[in-house]
């Protein structure tokens, strides 16, 4: 499969550099859907990171993908730089990345992808 782009994705969003016990629940409310393995890059806002397992990714007002890797990832924290390995438009379960702290040059070791799991608003 041929690589077709580096995604370089900082997680510096408002909000991103508090500490996840004081911030707002992005999920709170939500309801958790089936986890599938591939999501459509295109349609995905972030990466927020809340920490070193798990990865959120905004779609919409309605719909937050959670990402819980299978391992922790060990610079991955709010405000580093993710450097992934994209292949095609989708970001999927098993997908290589590395994660960059502040201020270095020299990113960290591989870390991977897990499933996504949708989270969604209720309907009224």
């Amino acid at each position: 499969m041929r690589l077709t782009a580096v995604v370089v994705l900082l997680a510096g969003l408002a909000g991103a550099a508090a500490p996840a016990a004081t911030r707002d629940d992005p999920l709170a409310g939500r309801v958790a859907g089936k986890p599938v393995d591939c999501v459509d890059q295109s349609r995905l806002g972030g990466p927020d990171i809340v920490d070193s397992r798990t990865i959120l990714y905004r779609q919409s007002l309605k719909r937050i993908w959670r990402n819980d890797l299978s391992a922790a990832c060990p610079n991955l924290r709010p405000m580093t730089t993710l450097i992934i390995d994209v292949y095609g438009s989708q970001l999927c379960d098993g997908d290589r990345f590395r994660a960059r702290e502040p201020n270095s040059i020299i990113p960290g070791p591989y870390c991977r992808l897990g499933k996504f799991t949708p989270y969604d608003l209720p309907a009224k």
